[in-house]
């Protein structure tokens, strides 16, 4: 049964948003106010002006002629993209981690206990400048590079991947290896016929590898000339220590997920699939894994959110995200500081509700529905 609020209930709780509407005026007053005698006035019409700077990492086009409002942009996908590879990376991270605390072996699993234990316990801030400083920093020339499997070279510079060149149909393949890849974990729950399409859901990651491969006419390996780096793709430094430290530590408390939901299947379930003769590999990845998934989701998304927000650490190391480069550059070049926060806030606010709603819809997918 439904409880419907009392009166006094929703006597309150207008009160409270009469409150709360107040303030807001209040301090949209005082705002105004306080620009008035500055003779400024509110708007973002300084978006159009001339930034006047470079950014040194970029994945557009981007020169000191260019607006504050390509700043903005250039700044959101570097943002978007440190997020992106810490998440994937986090997860790879914490289901090892995690799985590692599982083990019946002593030292595999006290290993994985020491680097939740010393991970979880050192501020984040501190974790990305060592890596910045203390490891990249530390690392040889670009002459002494250190060769790495699959063409990849590390020195004091960064990264330096191969980077596939695409053929004339290489945009179109990947594209729609892009849609295949997204499709597959909607294609695991499709029943046609009262068939489960399980396995063209396993089929689909390989096929859209094989589709993207088709498109790449060839790859640009990184190589040594002269005394620098010349080929593939370079990840700076900074771009690194971010990645690292995001990663490590949001693996860390990815791993404790893990392990608890893995301990939250009921033990029944496990002795029903070792009963039919199914190896312990097979029971983790058929019986259990799917059912703690289940159960991991919503504490996943919360890691994942924190992930986003914490990228604006990337400041500590001079990474070019939204708030180094637009809540610093820009607001010290513009002036502009109550318009600026708010545009920062906004686009953290939309990256994050975005990540939770897609989180969300994935959760209500898998999530198991009971009779009441």
């Amino acid at each position: 049964m439904v409880r419907r609020p009392s009166r006094r209930a929703r006597i309150a709780q207008w009160v409270f948003l009469l409150a709360m509407l107040g303030a807001a005026l209040f301090l949209a007053s005082n705002a105004a106010d306080n620009l008035g005698r500055r003779h400024l006035a509110f708007g973002f019409g300084y978006l159009v002006n001339t930034a006047n700077f470079d950014i040194p990492f970029r994945l557009i086009d981007f020169g000191p002629d260019d607006s504050y409002a390509r700043a903005l942009l250039v700044c959101v996908l570097n943002t978007l993209l440190v997020s992106a590879m810490g998440i994937v990376a986090a997860t790879l991270i914490g289901l090892l981690i995690g799985l590692m605390r599982l083990s019946s072996n002593w030292l595999i699993r006290n290993m994985g206990l020491v680097y939740i234990e010393l991970v979880r316990n050192t501020p984040i801030l501190v974790q990305i400048i060592f890596w910045y400083v203390a490891v990249l920093h530390n690392l040889p020339g670009p002459r002494q590079s250190l060769h790495l499997p699959a063409g990849i070279l590390l020195n004091v510079r960064g990264f330096y991947l191969p980077m596939p060149v695409l053929g004339p149909w290489g945009t179109v393949t990947s594209l729609f290896a892009l849609a295949l890849l997204v499709a597959s974990p909607f294609a695991a729950r499709l029943t046609i016929a009262g068939k489960s399409l399980g396995k063209l859901a396993l089929a689909l990651p390989v096929l859209a590898v094989l589709l993207f491969a088709l498109g790449v006419e060839s790859i640009d390996a990184p190589s040594l000339k002269g005394f620098n780096i010349s080929g593939g793709v370079q990840l700076p430094p900074e771009l690194a220590a971010l990645w690292a430290g995001l990663s490590i530590y949001s693996g860390a408390f990815i791993a404790e997920i893990v392990r608890s939901s893995v301990q939250a299947v009921s033990e029944g379930q496990r002795e029903a699939a070792r009963s039919i003769g199914l190896k312990p590999r097979l029971v983790l990845s058929l019986v259990v894994m799917p059912q703690a998934l289940r159960m991991m989701v919503p504490p996943l998304t919360s890691q994942y959110l924190n992930l986003i927000k914490s990228s604006s650490l990337g400041a500590a190391v001079a990474y070019p995200e939204i708030f180094q480069i637009f809540a610093g550059t820009v607001l010290n070049k513009s002036g502009r500081e109550i318009e600026t926060f708010a545009i920062v806030m906004a686009i953290f606010l939309s990256i994050n509700l975005s990540v939770s709603a897609a989180m969300n819809a994935y959760n209500r997918r898998v999530m198991l529905v009971t009779a009441r």
